[in-house]
C-alpha cells in the first residue's frame, strides 16, 4: 500500500465531511448537521481559514485526517500546535497512517517555531492513548478541560 500525507485542498471537502462523520460514529456522537458542514468547509477552505488540515491517503484513498490550529503560550512565548482531531478509519489502521500524520504535524510545529503540541483524547479511547504514549506523549493529569457551549456562552456574555 502507498501511504501519503498531504495538505487538504478545497476539492477534498467531501472527503473531509465523510471522515468527520466517521469520527462522530466512532465516538457515538451526532455528526455535524448541514449548517455545521457548510461552516466546516468555509472555515477550512474559505478566504480566511480558521484551521489547517492534513489528509492521510492509502493508495490514493482518503482514510484519515488531522485538523489543527495554532494557539499561543504566554509562558513559553511561542506558539502551540493544537490538534483538534486526528482520526484514521478503522479499516485503515495499522498501516502507519496515524504515525505519518503526527510526524507531519511535528514538522509543521517545528516550521512554526512551536514550543509544544497539545491535544486531547477521550478517557475511554485506550487505543489512542496507548498510541500517543508509545510516541512519547504524556497525559497531563493535573489539567482539567473545561467547556462552555451555546447558551452558556451567551449567558456569560450577558445576552440572556
Amino acid at each position: 500500500m502507498t501511504l501519503r500525507v498531504r495538505r487538504a485542498a478545497p476539492a477534498d471537502g467531501p472527503a473531509l465531511l465523510e471522515l468527520v462523520t466517521a469520527l462522530a460514529d466512532y465516538e457515538k456522537l451526532p455528526p455535524p448537521d448541514a449548517h455545521a458542514c457548510e461552516r466546516l468547509l468555509r472555515d477550512g477552505f474559505g478566504p480566511a481559514p480558521r484551521y489547517e488540515l492534513l489528509l492521510g491517503e492509502l493508495d490514493g484513498r482518503p482514510v484519515a485526517y488531522a485538523l489543527y490550529f495554532f494557539t499561543y503560550s504566554s509562558f513559553l512565548a511561542r506558539p502551540t500546535l493544537f490538534l483538534e482531531d486526528l482520526f484514521v478509519l478503522p479499516d485503515a489502521r495499522r498501516h502507519g497512517v496515524g504515525g505519518a500524520l503526527l510526524r507531519a504535524l511535528a514538522e509543521a510545529a517545528l516550521a512554526a517555531d512551536c514550543g509544544r503540541m497539545e491535544w486531547a483524547a477521550l478517557t475511554w479511547n485506550r487505543l489512542a492513548i496507548d498510541f500517543y504514549e508509545r510516541l512519547g506523549a504524556k497525559a497531563l493529569e493535573e489539567w482539567r478541560t473545561f467547556r462552555l457551549e451555546g447558551p452558556g456562552i451567551a449567558a456569560l456574555a450577558g445576552r440572556i
